[in-house]
């Protein structure tokens, strides 16, 4: 009978640590796909100001942080029907990796964005002598 008790027991921790794994990966899949929304604002932020490189440099970090988003997804979706604990350690991994790809992108962004926030020189100032 305890032998009966002991393996519930394991079969219950290892159910426990695989939803604990799926929750972990699903969490950073949401993590990145915010990542990339916030990246994409701020591309779309910097193309508002006309400026063509800081828009160009933006873009491209929303891009990159939508792709690790989308990563980020698939591998939740790994963790979820993952057959063995390793897997579904792996996957999670996978997952927390790419949201944090996704938020340097979205850091990127942001810095390029940024870069558009100078203030504009004034046409109506004296001239330095």
């Amino acid at each position: 009978m305890t032998i009966n008790k002991a393996l519930l027991a394991l079969a219950m921790g290892l159910a426990l640590a695989a939803c604990s794994n799926q929750k972990e990966a699903e969490n950073s899949a949401a993590d990145a796909a915010n990542s990339a929304t916030e990246a994409q604002q701020a591309a779309d932020n910097a193309a508002a100001t006309g400026d063509q490189a800081a828009a160009s440099a933006a873009q491209q970090s929303a891009d990159a942080a939508a792709q690790a988003a989308n990563a980020a997804s698939t591998s939740a979706d790994a963790a979820a029907n993952a057959g063995t604990m390793t897997n579904a350690d792996d996957a999670a991994d996978a997952a927390a990796q790419n949201a944090d790809a996704a938020d340097q992108a979205k850091d990127a962004a942001q810095e390029a964005a940024k870069s558009t926030d100078a203030p504009a020189t004034d046409a109506n100032a004296p001239a330095k002598k």
